[in-house]
């Protein structure tokens, strides 16, 4: 039986690798809509996570409010039982665009495989935030669309103050799947229109729409909404390095006439797309472009007659993007490192499945005899998390030098992730604070939540 599971997350801060959930709710529905069953966890602060003020300042969860919870060991476990459960076709608001990538380092951080709710069992992912945007752009005669300084705003509060669909909290994880799922049942009555939208995260039927065009209109919240979140673009071909991905060149940049074979990287724009997920990729036909501009059309014929008349330099852009790999920092953290060593092995499976299975001896135990120095590494962190009394000497001072790490004022030891980003400390958080406070009209909880929360990081001991 497939179902969807609608949910949402509140989290420590925007970094994948190094923050964490704090707040998990997901509303489990048949396909129709109607609501099977519901889920929600509250997750204890990590003694190795410094949460960002401004993610406090956003969901309103003071510090000794998530000094408080289930342990995101035993949460992040089920969750991802949730998550896999046959035929799940789990969604929510940006969901791709954030809270499912969130997830799978969860995952894989604390050794679960990061992937399987993507297609095994017959579980697969959408997202409502895309599906939003192609209802606004093409049939938006369904919802009250909301503006902010007179521009469209898609943000999911807007749009449920707009709509009164659920009263409550904003960036409350439970009160967000509840209005995410008014908003899909509202799009649900659009049968047609709904389907072929589906349609979109379905990799064989993107892969097929996809193959059929050659130059074609990309859809993306990213874009922005001074262009209406669409772009014109030429397909380049299949990436070269990431066999998952083709290639596109934005057509409706004023310097594209401008390249040359050394001016590539600066003035050309690649789009990479993955199967089954936004970007969404229309034919270039008339009726899907009725929000772009007369004066871009102008823009976009003169720089694809450009492209004509200059083959050349076509074939060294398409060369470029088609080969272009993102930049590799060997430093990174181990508990970052998910897109950087693959798959786990078989025997490494077996380590992380003997993990779990096993009682807090046997995982000790077990660490001990780790064969994979980084399979080692994440498991004693999760061991530490719960427990750094029960570790061995070695192994609690070894804990004790990592936590030292993120404490540290010392600019070298602070770790990254693997785009080279450094972790926030609690030092760094700190000047977040006074930032904030100078930049910033605050209520006063606002001012409550960030006394509450400076305090906490001050009372942490600082490594020099």
């Amino acid at each position: 039986m497939q179902t969807y599971l609608f949910y949402d997350i509140e989290t420590t801060g925007l970094s994948k690798s190094f923050d964490q959930i704090l707040h998990f709710a997901a509303i489990r529905t048949d396909l129709a809509l109607k609501e099977l069953d519901r889920h929600e966890i509250k997750i204890k602060l990590n003694p190795d996570v410094v949460p960002s003020p401004y993610a406090l300042l956003t969901h309103k969860m003071g510090i000794k409010e998530i000094l408080n919870g289930v342990s995101e060991f035993e949460a992040i476990k089920q969750i991802h039982q949730w998550l896999n459960t046959p035929g799940t076709i789990s969604l929510g608001y940006n969901t791709l665009g954030f809270d499912d990538e969130f997830l799978r380092f969860s995952f894989y951080r604390n050794l679960l495989k990061p992937y399987t709710h993507q297609y095994a069992n017959h579980c697969s992912r959408m997202d409502i935030y895309p599906i939003t945007l192609m209802f606004y752009l093409f049939k938006n005669d369904v919802l009250l669309w909301p503006e902010t300084d007179k521009k469209i705003s898609l943000k999911l509060e807007h749009l449920n103050a707009a709509n009164q669909f659920i009263s409550g909290r904003s960036h409350h994880a439970m009160v967000d799947v509840e209005i995410t799922l008014e908003l899909a049942r509202r799009f649900l009555h659009e049968h047609d229109m709904w389907e072929y939208l589906h349609g979109y995260f379905k990799k064989d039927i993107d892969k097929l729409r996809l193959q059929q065009i050659q130059t074609g209109i990309c859809v993306n919240g990213k874009l922005g909404r001074e262009i209406n979140f669409q772009c014109p673009v030429l397909f380049l071909g299949n990436h070269q390095h990431y066999s998952n991905q083709t290639v596109w060149l934005r057509l409706d940049t004023k310097e594209l006439t401008e390249i040359t074979s050394e001016t590539i990287f600066e003035k050309s724009r690649g789009i990479n797309k993955k199967p089954g997920e936004p970007n969404f990729i229309l034919p270039y036909k008339e009726r899907f472009m009725k929000h772009i501009t007369s004066d871009r059309k102008d823009l976009i014929e003169k720089n694809q007659q450009w492209l004509k008349e200059n083959p050349g330099i076509l074939k060294e852009i398409t060369h470029y993007h088609v080969n272009y790999k993102y930049p590799v920092y060997p430093e990174t953290d181990a508990q970052a490192r998910l897109y950087m060593n693959g798959f786990w092995s078989a025997s490494e499976e077996l380590f992380c499945q003997r993990f779990h299975a096993g009682n807090r001896e046997a995982k000790i135990k077990l660490l001990q005899q780790a064969a994979s120095p980084l399979l080692k590494t994440l498991a004693l962190r999760i061991l530490g998390r719960e427990s750094v009394e029960s570790l061995s000497l070695k192994e609690a001072e070894e804990f004790a030098d990592y936590l030292k790490k993120i404490h540290s004022k010392n600019e070298e030891e602070i770790l990254i992730d693997y785009q080279g980003k450094k972790r926030l400390t609690p030092h760094a958080a700190l000047a977040e604070i006074e930032k904030i406070r100078t930049e910033m009209v605050l209520s006063e909880e606002d001012l409550g939540l960030l006394m509450e929360y400076e305090a906490y990081l001050l009372s942490i001991p600082l490594s020099p």
